[in-house]
């Protein structure tokens, strides 16, 4: 597989006191036959995390309309699970809802941060998305100790599959806590059940973290994206690529990724975030260049 890439497709730049800056996790939802929603993470003037969304035109040369005026999911209340930030994680129509799984952030003393997931639920009286609950979906346990991540959740014969990222341990510092890819399921979107199994491991001299998968199957394989970092040669992030028959297995192949850093430019020092999707018979890839989405999301597309 090779992806080409196309463009950079937005950045925020100050544009309120909200979305200072970064777009970061973006997300894909159609809205018509030729436009797209992309809801994204960026941060405040104190470096907080809210979610965004900016409409995409993809007959009109991808013309950006709609930049949201507030946020689409803002940080909760001093002492709650997303005190210090929300990201944007995976959004998934459940039984006429629409839900919103979002990563909440609270930053620590004895370690960097602790990340959990959350579910904000869309009103469609209010034409917003509300949190579902104070506290998070998906918090530690003694599967998930740490830290955990990121999902991608797919619907197969009534049971919701969710892989997800979580921390093996910690260390002096990040470079030692070992964040890799699990596994759970529930039967209907709140509750979930875990896998105690690591299911994408890390693999590479160095490689201390796995990180946002992205998950589609297609012809009876499942297809996996993610960000992973670093080895011996690098320290940034890579996108890289795994396969599976069963959604349980999974078969690394991440040189067979298919894009990777430019020679110059936004996305020249890392690449991560992928997020794959279908418009007219095409497949492309959104994703993060430099800084973790700081130069915002750019696109690819797969060359046939």
């Amino acid at each position: 597989m090779k992806w080409i890439k196309l463009k950079n497709l937005f950045c925020p730049d100050h544009e309120s006191g909200w979305m200072v800056s970064h777009a970061a996790n973006p997300f894909a939802v159609p809205l018509n036959k030729n436009s797209f929603r992309v809801y994204f993470t960026c941060r405040d003037t104190t470096s907080r995390s809210h979610i965004g969304s900016v409409d995409i035109d993809f007959a009109n040369g991808f013309k950006i309309s709609n930049l949201s005026k507030k946020p689409v999911l803002a940080p909760g209340d001093p002492g709650m699970f997303d005190d210090s930030g929300v990201a944007m994680g995976y959004l998934l129509p459940v039984k006429k809802k629409l839900f919103l799984y979002y990563l909440g952030w609270n930053l620590k003393v004895t370690v960097p941060w602790l990340n959990t997931i959350g579910l904000a639920v869309w009103n469609e009286k209010e034409k917003k998305f509300k949190k579902h609950s104070r506290a998070p979906v998906m918090d530690r346990s003694d599967e998930d100790p740490f830290s955990i991540s990121y999902p991608s959740i797919l619907l197969e014969n009534n049971v919701y599959r969710m892989w997800y990222g979580s921390n093996l341990s910690w260390g002096k510092d990040q470079s030692e806590m070992q964040h890799v890819i699990r596994y759970a399921e529930s039967t209907n979107g709140i509750q979930w059940n875990r896998s105690r199994k690591v299911i994408v491991p890390l693999q590479h001299p160095g490689e201390y973290a796995l990180s946002k998968p992205f998950v589609i199957k297609e012809n009876s394989m499942y297809k996996m994206w993610y960000s992973y970092r670093a080895n011996k040669k690098i320290k940034t992030y890579r996108i890289g690529y795994a396969e599976s028959r069963d959604g349980m297995k999974w078969k690394r192949k991440d040189e067979s990724a298919g894009i990777d850093v430019s020679a110059s430019g936004w996305d020249s020092e890392m690449i991560c975030y992928p997020f794959v999707f279908s418009y007219h018979k095409n497949k492309y890839m959104l994703y993060n260049g430099n800084g973790y989405g700081k130069t915002g999301f750019g696109i690819a597309i797969l060359d046939q």
